[in-house]
C-alpha cells in the first residue's frame, strides 16, 4: 500500500523477450479491475461486463429465447447470455477455436462465409430475436484501413439481423470511433425502430469502440 492510500500499480516482473507494448498491455491486464472481476465471476473476458452493463441500461436479454453471436471467442458474452436467460437457445461463430460452453452450438469458420449465415440459422431452429457482435478485423496498423474492414464485418452482422431477425428483435454490435457509418446508420433507422450509440462503462477509456443498439425490428419489407 503506498502513502497515499492506494494500491500501488503492478509492473510485469521481466519484459525479456517482449516489446513495449507487450509489457505495456500486459501491465494494463494486470491493473485492469474488470480483468480481475472477470477471473473471480469465472467470464472467459473483461468483455463480459460491456453485455452485462449493455443489458442493464437496454433490457437486450429480456425475453429472448435464440440468440446468435457472432465473434464469440474466447465466449464472455454467451457465458452472460447461458446465466441471465438459461432456456435460451445461443449460436456462435468465430474464425478462432473457442472451448466448449454448455448449451452453445459454436462453430469455427468465417462469417464471411456464403454457407454461414444458414448455418447458424438452422442450428437455431427459427429466428433469432437477438444478434450480438462483437466482431472487429485484425488490425494492420493503419487506422482508416482498420476502421474500414471492421466497418465491413458490422456491415454485414447488420444485413444478417435484417435478414433472418424476428419482428420485434434487437441488433447490438461493435463499431469504432466515429461511429456507424451513414449509409449503415440509415439501414438500421429503416429497420428498427430505436437505433441508439452506447459506451458501456466496462470499455476501457482510451479504446476507439463504441456500440451500435438497435432495438424493435420492425420486419423486412
Amino acid at each position: 500500500m503506498s502513502r497515499s492510500g492506494k494500491t500501488p500499480d503492478k509492473r510485469v516482473k521481466t519484459a525479456k523477450g517482449r516489446t513495449a507494448s507487450q509489457v505495456r498491455w500486459l501491465e494494463r491486464q494486470l491493473n485492469d479491475p474488470y480483468v480481475r472481476q472477470a477471473k473471480a465471476d469465472g467470464y472467459r473476458s473483461r468483455a463480459a461486463y460491456k453485455l452485462i452493463e449493455l443489458d442493464e441500461r437496454f433490457g437486450l436479454l429480456k425475453g429472448a429465447q435464440r440468440v446468435v453471436d457472432l465473434g464469440i471467442a474466447p465466449g464472455g458474452w454467451a457465458q452472460v447470455v447461458r446465466a441471465r436467460v438459461p432456456k435460451a437457445q445461443v449460436v456462435g461463430i468465430d474464425l478462432l477455436p473457442v472451448e466448449p460452453i454448455e448449451g452453445v452450438t459454436i462453430f469455427q469458420m468465417d462469417f464471411m462465409a456464403d454457407e454461414a449465415p444458414q448455418a447458424l440459422t438452422a442450428a437455431l431452429g427459427g429466428s433469432p430475436d437477438l444478434v450480438l457482435s462483437d466482431m472487429a478485423a485484425n488490425t494492420v496498423g493503419h487506422k482508416q484501413t482498420d476502421h474500414l474492414r471492421t466497418m465491413g464485418l458490422v456491415e454485414a452482422a447488420a444485413w444478417f439481423a435484417v435478414e433472418n431477425l424476428a419482428v420485434g428483435g434487437a441488433f447490438v454490435a461493435k463499431v469504432l470511433a466515429g461511429g456507424t457509418d451513414a449509409d449503415l446508420l440509415a439501414l438500421l433507422k429503416q429497420h428498427f425502430a430505436l437505433v441508439k450509440h452506447a459506451k458501456p462503462p466496462a470499455s476501457r477509456k482510451g479504446s476507439s469502440e463504441w456500440y451500435v443498439v438497435a432495438q424493435k425490428f420492425k420486419g423486412r419489407d
